[in-house]
C-alpha cells in the first residue's frame, strides 16, 4: 500500500483524543483506586509517579515514535527495521486479538445494567420473590441483592468451569450490540474513528465531574477520601507496592499492543508526537487519581451506610436484650454501652456477644475490591442507596459503556492497522474488511456469554496479555536501543521533529527501561511458578459467595497456551525468515537500507 494513500488524521487534537480514549479505561475507574486501598492509600502515589517518569513515559515516547516514522501497523513497522523482528508485531496482534475477544464483554454488561436501570425500583436494590411467592429467593438471601443480580440475572454464573449450560441470550443480544457498536466508530477507519473520539474521550469527564460533586455531598464521603489521601509510608518498603504501581502504569498506557504504533502510523511526518506523549501520559495518572477521588467518596458512603446499619442492628439488639428505654442507646455512644453492658452483665452479654458483630469504619473502608466486582456490585450497591438511584445509575453506566468502547478502539485497530498494510488485504474495502474482523471476534467471543464464560473470562483477563506485553515491549526497548540502534533512532528523531531527544530519554531507553521491564518479567515468571496450581473464584450459591477453586487440567494447559502463544510469535518468525533467506541463498546479514527507517 502506497503511503501516499495512508489516511491521516484530521488535525493533532483527533490524535490525542484517540490515544486519551483508548488509553483513559476501565482500568483508571476499577484497579487505581484497588491499588491506593491496598498499598496505603497517598502513599502509593509516589512510586506510581517515579514508574510514570522511568517507564511510562518513555516507553509511550518510543512507540509513537515508531509509529509516525514508519507510518505502519506493528507487523509492517517491525518488519521494516528488521524483518526477523516482524514476530514482535504479529505478538501484538494477538494479543490485541486476545482481549478484543473479552474486552467488549464488559461493554455488554454495561449495556444490561444501563437497560435494568430504566425501572422504578433497580433490580439489584432488593431480591426477587421465590416461586412460591412465600418469600426472597435463596440464593439473594445468602448473598445480597447486588451479587445476586451480577452472578445470577447478569451471568447465569455455573458453579465451575467445567460446567456449561449454555448461552445467556440476554447477554448475548448485549455482545451483540456491543459489536454493532464498535464496528460503526471504525467503519471507515481512522476518519470514522477520528470522529468518535471527542465524544468518547470527553464525556466520561462530565460524568466523573458530576458523580465528584454528588459524592462529596453524600454522607461520609469524606471518610473515604481522609481514608485514600492518609498515607501509610511503611508500604513503601513493600516490594508488591512498587511491582504494582509498574505494572499499572504499564498496563494503563496500553504499551505493547501496537494500539500506539497503529494510530501514531496516521500522523503527520512532523507531528509533535514528544509533547503530546507527555500530555496523554499525563492526563492518564491524572483520570487515575480523579477517579479514585471519586471512587473513595463513593467508597466513604458505602462503608459510612453499612457501619451505620452494623451499629443500628447493635443498638436495636442490646435494648430489646436489657429491656432498656428506646432513647438510652444512640449511634454515637453504641460502643460505649457495649463495653459498659459487657463489664456489668457479663454472663447475660456473653449469651448475644456473637450476634453484636464488630462494627468498625476502618475495616469497611479496607475492604479492597477490584475489578467487576468494584464495578458492577460495590458501586452499584452504593447507587441503591443514592436519592434518584436511577439516574445515577444510567450516568455511571453511560460512563462506563464510553470508557469501554474508547478502549476497544485502540484494541481493533490494532489488529486492523498492521493487517491492512499487506497487499493483498488492501485491496478489500474498509467497511468490509472491518466488518469481518469485527465478525471473527464477535462470534470467538460468544463463549464468553455462556454460564461459564465468566471464568474464560477471568482466566483471559488474567493471563491472555500480562506475560506477552512484558515480553514485546521489552523486546521493542532493547532492539531500538542495541539492534537498530539508539544514535539512528535520535537522527529519526531530528528529522521528524527538528531536535534530537534530550539525554532524559537515552538513559530511560538504553538502561532504566530495560532493566525494570527485565525486572517485572521474572518477577512474573517467578511468581507463577511459585504460585503452584492456577486458581479462580467459583461461586457457590450455597455459600453466597465466591470460593477459590483450582482450574482443572484443560483450564491449565489453556493457560499455558494463553501465555505461550503470542510470545512464540516472535521466535518462530525469526526462525521462518531465517530458513527462506537460506533456501534462496539470500546473505543472513541484516540490512538496515530502509528508506523509511533510516532517512
Amino acid at each position: 500500500m502506497e503511503k501516499d494513500a495512508r489516511p491521516n488524521w484530521d488535525n493533532p487534537m483527533q490524535f490525542v483524543l484517540a490515544c486519551v480514549s483508548y488509553a483513559v479505561g476501565l482500568g483508571n475507574v476499577w484497579r487505581f483506586p484497588y491499588l491506593c486501598q491496598m498499598h496505603g492509600g497517598g502513599g502509593f502515589l509516589i512510586p506510581y509517579f517515579i514508574m510514570l517518569l522511568v517507564e511510562g513515559v518513555p516507553l509511550f515516547y518510543l512507540e509513537l515514535a515508531i509509529g509516525q516514522k514508519m507510518r505502519l501497523g506493528s507487523i509492517g513497522a517491525w518488519t521494516a527495521i528488521s524483518p526477523y523482528l516482524g514476530g514482535v508485531g504479529l505478538a501484538s496482534v494477538v494479543t490485541s486479538l486476545y482481549l478484543c475477544l473479552y474486552y467488549n464483554v464488559i461493554n455488554a454488561w454495561s449495556f444490561w445494567y444501563l437497560f435494568n436501570s430504566f425501572q422504578s425500583v433497580l433490580p439489584w436494590a432488593v431480591c426477587p420473590i421465590n416461586a412460591n411467592r412465600t418469600a426472597p429467593i435463596e440464593e439473594c438471601e445468602v448473598a445480597s441483592p447486588t451479587q445476586y443480580f451480577f452472578y445470577r440475572e447478569t451471568l447465569n454464573i455455573s458453579s465451575t468451569i467445567e460446567e456449561n449450560g449454555g448461552i445467556h441470550t440476554g447477554q448475548a443480544l448485549c455482545f451483540l450490540l456491543t459489536w454493532v457498536i464498535t464496528y460503526l466508530c471504525i467503519v471507515r477507519g481512522v476518519q470514522s474513528t477520528g470522529k468518535v473520539v471527542y465524544f468518547t474521550a470527553t464525556f466520561p469527564y462530565v460524568v466523573l465531574f458530576i458523580y465528584l460533586i454528588r459524592g462529596f455531598t453524600l454522607h461520609g464521603a469524606v471518610n473515604g477520601v481522609k481514608y485514600m489521601f492518609t498515607p501509610k509510608m511503611d508500604q513503601l518498603a513493600n516490594p508488591a507496592t512498587w511491582i504494582n504501581a509498574a505494572t499499572q502504569i504499564f498496563f494503563s498506557l496500553g504499551l505493547g499492543f501496537g494500539s500506539l504504533i497503529a494510530f501514531s502510523s496516521y500522523n503527520q511526518y512532523n507531528n509533535n508526537f514528544e509533547r503530546q506523549a507527555i500530555t496523554v501520559s499525563l492526563i492518564n495518572s491524572g483520570t487515575s487519581i480523579f477517579a479514585s477521588i471519586v471512587t473513595f467518596a463513593i467508597y466513604g458512603f458505602k462503608a459510612t451506610v453499612n457501619y451505620e446499619n452494623c451499629l443500628e442492628r447493635t443498638r436495636i439488639l442490646l435494648l430489646n436484650t436489657f429491656n432498656l428505654a428506646e432513647d438510652t442507646i444512640t449511634l454515637d455512644n453504641v460502643l460505649e454501652w457495649i463495653k459498659k453492658l459487657n463489664a456489668t452483665y457479663p454472663e447475660q452479654f456473653n449469651e448475644i456477644a456473637n450476634d453484636t458483630g464488630n462494627c468498625s469504619l476502618e475495616q469497611e473502608l479496607a475492604t479492597a475490591v477490584e475489578g467487576p466486582g468494584l464495578a458492577f456490585i460495590v458501586y452499584s450497591e452504593a447507587i441503591t442507596n443514592m436519592p434518584l438511584s436511577q439516574l445515577w445509575s444510567v450516568l455511571y453506566f453511560i460512563m462506563l459503556l464510553l470508557l469501554g468502547v474508547g478502549s476497544m478502539l485502540g484494541n481493533i485497530t490494532a489488529i486492523i492497522t498492521p493487517l491492512r498494510d499487506f497487499r493483498v488485504v488492501s485491496r478489500i474495502s474498509s467497511e468490509l474488511f472491518n466488518g469481518l474482523v469485527c465478525l471473527f471476534c464477535l462470534l470467538l467471543g460468544l463463549g464468553f456469554t455462556t454460564t461459564s464464560g465468566n471464568y474464560w473470562f477471568t482466566m483471559f483477563n488474567d493471563y491472555g496479555a500480562t506475560f506477552s506485553l512484558l515480553f514485546i515491549v521489552l523486546i521493542e526497548v532493547i532492539t531500538v536501543s542495541y539492534i537498530y540502534g539508539i544514535k539512528r533512532f535520535e537522527k529519526d528523531i531530528e528529522d521528524m521533529l527538528g531536535h534530537r531527544p534530550n539525554w532524559y530519554w537515552k538513559i530511560m531507553w538504553v538502561v532504566i527501561s530495560p532493566l525494570l521491564l527485565i525486572v517485572l518479567f521474572v518477577f512474573y515468571i517467578v511468581n507463577y511458578i511459585m504460585g503452584g496450581t492456577p486458581t479462580y473464584q467459583a461461586w457457590d450459591k450455597e455459600q453466597g459467595k465466591s470460593v477459590l477453586t483450582e482450574y482443572p487440567a484443560f483450564g491449565q494447559v489453556f493457560i499455558v497456551l494463553l501465555l505461550v502463544s503470542s510470545v512464540s510469535c516472535v521466535p518462530l518468525t525469526a526462525l521462518y525468515v531465517f530458513c527462506r533467506k537460506r533456501k534462496h541463498g539470500k546473505p543472513l546479514k541484516q540490512q538496515h537500507a530502509l528508506s523509511t527507517v533510516s532517512a
